[in-house]
């Protein structure tokens, strides 16, 4: 049996033509089809060169199992997502590696309901039907062309009050990506002014490959939201199912406090709501969510995991810190649009900046961000710590990897489910000092590089 190192926990991502090639794309078509007993499915790619070759492939093992394959062409994961639960497709796959180096490319894979296809759901036995076929790409292309934009756009409008928008100046970064596409198509119908860069779509990322998660990568953002005296700067990743912000002072935001806003925003809406978050970093949200009014839910970390809970729950809105956001309107998908819209209705209706939202949140429950560390056994520093620090803690939790909790600061230390990384989390109340001290005490006993 051929082994298939692109089959990765939550989706697939490997380099091209090495670990994903349209030999492999074509026997997914055909195995997707089989498993899932699909009629109707539909396709989008990302704007690089593998992506449409691949895409094509994929279509004729679907074709070949008798799928009407529905393409949507050049597009954002989340235009997939919408397309499949909003035409009430049996699923869709989106061809795309994000954020990965040029050279790779993957699938994000869903079925009836825009329900996620991972490691628990599906992918491992798609994985054995794909390494067991011999099958080369063979059959016609047949493509059911569709132009679903407009009716995303129409579902897009529906979580803001377009009224009560203020006519803000927003500085937008595609990353050379997609995400300029679905900016542009909403443009006519909203009041904001938008300050576009590295907008257009090109497979050969002239400044960089989209990832405003790497630090290097911040600083165009940020100096444009300077420059031209805008409210606040959003920048996404190639496939724009993550967004991130940018207040007004051209300052990256933490995913974590965006969170916090997010559901405040949502509570307003849908008083009394379940809000799902992740054992990572929790008071800021915990805090906000009660005070608006809603009911906090801990999951463990993980887009499979959030959705399964806010099904479950049936919450409004989930968040991760890594700047994945889920909507339940939106099929409890991640969405890297809604987010900042409903940012720009807060910063409308408070009228006030976006830093102003941000510092109060910071100030009360500084943070340390995500920390990574590459330690020899992962297990046996995650039970050191355990060893030191759970014995005094008010309240040990071990929802995913290890949380401790004390008076006045936290923590969460946790194994990587894509690297061969130590993460550690560490959160105070009002103490910023107290956190920082407790962040390298924690890096100390760690150890590792």
């Amino acid at each position: 049996m051929e082994t298939l190192s692109c089959f990765k926990a939550y989706d697939i991502r490997g380099r091209v033509p090495d670990e994903l090639n349209e030999a492999i794309a074509y026997r997914l078509g055909f195995a997707y089809a089989k498993q899932f007993d699909a009629q109707r499915v539909v396709v989008g790619h990302d704007v690089r060169h593998s992506s449409r070759p691949l895409l094509e492939a994929l279509a004729r093992g679907l074709t070949a199992r008798g799928v009407e394959v529905i393409d949507i062409g050049l597009c954002g994961t989340e235009e997939v997502y919408f397309a499949t639960f909003d035409r009430d497709l049996d699923g869709g796959i989106m061809v795309t590696a994000s954020h990965n180096p040029a050279d790779y490319n993957g699938m994000k894979l869903v079925r009836r309901n825009a329900q996620p296809v991972s490691g628990d759901s599906g992918l491992r036995e798609l994985e054995r039907a794909v390494a067991l076929s011999s099958d080369g790409v063979a059959g016609e292309l047949r493509l059911v062309g569709y132009d679903g934009r407009e009716a995303y756009v129409r579902h897009l409008l529906g979580y803001v009050d377009v009224s009560r928008l203020k006519p803000l100046k927003l500085v937008v970064n595609a990353g050379n990506g997609t995400a300029g596409l679905v900016i542009d198509a909403l443009a006519p119908h909203l009041p904001f002014e938008f300050v576009r860069m590295h907008h257009a779509p090109d497979p050969t990322f002239p400044n960089g490959i989209p990832n405003p998660l790497l630090p290097e990568n911040r600083a165009a953002t940020a100096e444009a939201v300077r420059e031209s005296g805008a409210d606040f700067g959003i920048a996404w990743d190639g496939d724009f199912d993550r967004c991130f912000l940018f207040d007004e002072q051209g300052r990256f935001i933490e995913g974590y406090y965006i969170v916090g806003l997010l559901a405040e925003a949502l509570l307003r809406r849908d008083p009394g709501a379940k809000i799902i978050h992740d054992p990572r970093l929790t008071w800021n949200t915990i805090d906000i969510v009660q005070a608006s009014g809603g009911i906090p839910v801990q999951s463990k970390t993980g887009h499979a995991f959030i959705k399964e809970r806010m099904r479950l729950e049936n919450a409004v809105y989930g968040g991760e810190m890594s700047a994945h956001h889920y909507f339940r309107d939106f099929a409890y998908c991640d969405n890297g649009t809604i987010p900042w819209l409903l940012v720009a209705a807060l910063v409308s209706e408070k009228d006030v900046p976006l830093s102003s939202l941000v510092d109060v949140r910071i100030r009360r429950f500084p943070s340390s961000g995500e920390i990574n560390r590459r330690v020899d056994n992962i297990a046996d520093a995650i039970e050191r710590i355990e060893a030191r620090y759970a014995g005094s803690a008010l309240a040990v939790d071990r929802t995913d990897g290890l949380s401790v909790e004390y008076a006045d600061w936290r923590f969460n230390l946790r194994a990587s489910n894509t690297e061969p990384l130590l993460r550690l989390n560490v959160e105070g109340r009002g103490n910023e000092q107290l956190m920082r001290a407790e962040t390298e005490r924690l890096l100390a006993l760690i150890g590792g590089a």
